[in-house]
């Protein structure tokens, strides 16, 4: 069966030349074969279209209106194109971006701005949450995972490790001490979330590896932003991500505490689907995230699969 798309596109040619042999010879065929193209449309619609004579040519009443819609059908077609070759050539559209909740709003969103500085025809959707996020289902091009990663065929790039930091406010440290050594946070007001293990115990790190140091929460909260800013009140020892504390500690609103001892980090990856023909903008705000927050690599490619 011919294709139905190039028997009309000869059979636009046909009539704006005024012949088929015009038209073959444009599309390098025979003016026989340029008659069979727009004869195979005329027996699919069971009408016909061109009135022909030995001297000349003239549309049908419906072949008028059938040459106006394919007209219009293939301008519809080059459009779709050509836009898709836009969308190959530079980073534009909206971009569906997710990410845990402490990445999301401490590093992702206050970098958009630079990214969005230098790709301005690209907008952005960011999901921040830490439940698990189905990139499938929610349409996510781009997502950010803590933790190690399951077998997949996403591509994962790696970020700089999360790492959690253990704070308290300066005045809070005055008025109850300073803990020297993990045993020592059992007898401080600690601040955390409500967790079966979580809320009663905090694994922490060593030379010896990891240890579990039995803790008092005095507020659990389901909001690492609510124990923050609990904590920056003076009520008590955090351990929460270092993107969440590190303005604080450096403006010196928080002391960080027990460095020897932290948890040790979790890996962080940036993950997009499987495709080699990435359009820019995920191309391009991927390598803006690796360059960021992570090591700067010369290329996107090559990826490694996730697993």
């Amino acid at each position: 069966m011919m294709d139905k798309l190039e028997n009309m596109v000869v059979f636009v040619k046909v009539v704006e030349r005024g012949s088929f042999a015009a038209a073959a010879e444009e599309f390098r065929i025979s003016a026989a074969m340029a008659g069979v193209h727009v004869r195979a449309l005329e027996q699919r619609l069971g009408a016909r279209l061109i009135n022909r004579t030995t001297r000349r040519h003239r549309l049908t009443e419906i072949g008028e209106l059938y040459y106006e819609r394919c007209k219009q059908i293939l301008a519809d077609i080059a459009d779709a194109d050509a836009s898709a070759a836009r969308l190959k050539a530079r980073p534009q559209g909206r971009l569906r971006v997710a990410a845990p909740v402490s990445v999301g709003v401490h590093a992702i969103a206050p970098s958009c701005r630079d990214y969005m500085a230098d790709n301005p025809d690209v907008f952005i959707d960011l999901m921040v949450s830490d439940r698990p996020i189905d990139m499938l289902e929610d349409a996510i091009e781009v997502a950010v995972r803590i933790g190690e990663l399951e077998d997949s065929s996403m591509i994962a790039r790696p970020l700089m490790p999360y790492r959690s930091l253990i704070c308290a406010a300066p005045d809070y440290l005055r008025r109850h001490g300073t803990p020297l050594q993990p045993a020592d946070l059992s007898v401080h007001r600690c601040l955390g979330f409500a967790h079966p293990v979580a809320s009663q115990e905090w694994t922490l790190g060593g030379a010896h590896g990891p240890m579990r140091v039995p803790v008092k929460l005095a507020l659990t909260v389901n909001n690492g932003e609510a124990l923050r800013m609990a904590a920056l009140s003076g009520l008590g020892i955090v351990m929460q991500p270092e993107l969440l504390l590190q303005e604080d500690i450096a403006a010196g609103r928080l002391v960080p505490l027990l460095p020897d001892f932290l948890p040790r980090p979790r890996p962080m990856h940036v993950l997009t689907f499987p495709d080699r023909k990435l359009t820019p903008k995920v191309r391009s705000f991927v390598d803006f995230l690796c360059a960021r927050f992570g090591r700067p690599t010369a290329a996107f490619a090559p990826p490694l699969p996730v697993g």
